[in-house]
């Protein structure tokens, strides 16, 4: 009869109730499997090891709030690992602080210090090592060689920590420390006190976001090697020797602030052989050198101000087929400086504090060109020591007799169509 349970139809229905069965016993199975550790006073376990020790994959470790020590507890586990009140893990310098050396781990909430510092071994507070699925978030590293480390790892976030070093620069690692890494990131971390805040060396497809790398001993953000990576709407400020971008492709830079990077052979950003890279509404502050570039092609500088700087861009003449659009340039003490007679980079529509032309037409752009590399400019590249007469009525009267009648500046760095008001971001 047609609409009638057959037979063969019961079976199938019995065998959808059994498969269904069988599944909730599963789940069952593993919500009752995985279970939580406690270690402190009040908990089971005395220490962060011991924990692991016992612990199954799925399980958290909740750490109450104390003084443990840690000398390198490894995480070999698939295990969330989570600090209540700030526990701290102390090293007493004698050994790396915590291994993450498994997959799909969390490690949160934690005061990591002391680890040991060496020649021979980069001992870290944390250090992960060929892993991936990896979270570190909301620690505070004080007072370690390097701070977290990363190697060989992929899909990797390191959120919300606070990194801070404490020792000479001969003696300190980097804070964030990432190498032959990829999908990486790097967001809401405060950096300070280490060798170089942040580095990447060959990290492919990361980010780095939203950061404060101050006062470190040399670079606030250091890359070597690194390609299609992107860095934005983070602060570098009163680093050693400002932030450095070498030997690589493909980076977004953007959003950024290069802040008070001052002093000898400092930069607010060097880049040296950068190609296909993006430059884009950073800020510019108070930097000896606002951006320094050497051996870069295919350069987009665009919407970025530059101010107080004493050079606001210095470009060699092994720079090529670069662009600076719709810049700011107010109050910097030199604009644009190169070391050759011959520039194949191109400047169009900036706005220039020091363009003393007009705009008859009134479309909001200079009737006349504006070269902003003047006669002392290029007299102190050559003769450093020249700055010395700075403010001078002889150095003004040599500019304006320069601008009249160009000579000795390079005729062909020049904004063809200068904008005569500043451009709003």
């Amino acid at each position: 009869m047609e609409g009638a349970f057959t037979a063969d139809t019961l079976k199938i229905c019995d065998m959808k109730v059994l498969v269904s069965f069988l599944c909730f016993l599963l789940i069952l199975q593993l919500s009752v499997k995985a279970k939580t550790l406690v270690v402190g006073a009040a908990g089971t376990y005395s220490s962060l090891k011991a924990a692991v020790a016992i612990a199954n994959k799925g399980d958290t470790v909740v750490v109450l709030k104390g003084t443990y020590t840690s000398l390198n507890t490894v995480i070999d586990k698939e295990i969330t690992v989570l600090g209540k009140g700030y526990p701290v893990l102390d090293a007493h310098f004698k050994e790396e602080v915590v291994t993450i050396v498994a997959s799909n781990v969390k490690f949160d909430g934690f005061v990591i210090r002391n680890s040991k510092s060496g020649d021979m071994r980069d001992f870290a507070g944390i250090r992960l090592h060929k892993v991936h699925n990896v979270t570190v978030s909301n620690n505070k590293l004080i007072n370690n060689f390097f701070g977290i480390y990363l190697s060989d790892s992929r899909n990797i976030r390191v959120s919300g920590n606070a990194v801070k070093g404490s020792r000479e620069a001969i003696n300190s690692g980097n804070g964030i420390h990432s190498w032959k890494c990829s999908a990486v990131t790097i967001s809401s971390n405060t950096v300070s006190g280490h060798r170089d805040g942040i580095y990447f060396e060959f990290v492919k497809n990361s980010l780095i976001e939203g950061n404060v790398s101050a006062n470190n001993h040399r670079y606030g953000l250091h890359f070597m090697f690194s390609d299609d990576d992107t860095y934005r709407r983070n602060t570098f400020k009163s680093n050693g020797s400002g932030v450095a971008v070498m030997y690589s492709k493909r980076i977004a830079m953007l959003q950024n602030v290069f802040q008070e990077n001052w002093g000898s052979s400092i930069y607010g950003l060097l880049l040296k052989d950068i190609t296909s890279s993006l430059i884009i509404g950073n800020r510019f502050i108070r930097n000896t050198t606002g951006i320094y570039m050497e051996g870069c092609e295919n350069i987009s500088v665009h919407q970025n101000d530059f101010n107080n700087n004493g050079w606001a861009v210095r470009v060699l003449a092994n720079c090529v087929n670069s662009t600076f659009e719709k810049n700011n340039f107010t109050s910097n003490s030199f604009d644009v400086t190169t070391n050759g007679s011959l520039s194949l980079n191109h400047f169009k529509s900036n706005y220039w504090d020091k363009y003393e032309g007009y705009d008859l037409n009134k479309d909001g752009k200079g009737d006349i060109p504006y070269r902003p590399v003047s006669l002392y400019a290029q007299i102190i590249e050559q003769m450093p020591q020249s700055v010395m007469l700075m403010r001078s009525f002889i150095v003004g009267l040599l500019d304006k007799v320069e601008r009249a009648i160009p000579s000795l500046t390079p005729e062909s760095v020049k904004d063809e169509f200068p904008s005569m008001k500043q451009w709003t971001r």
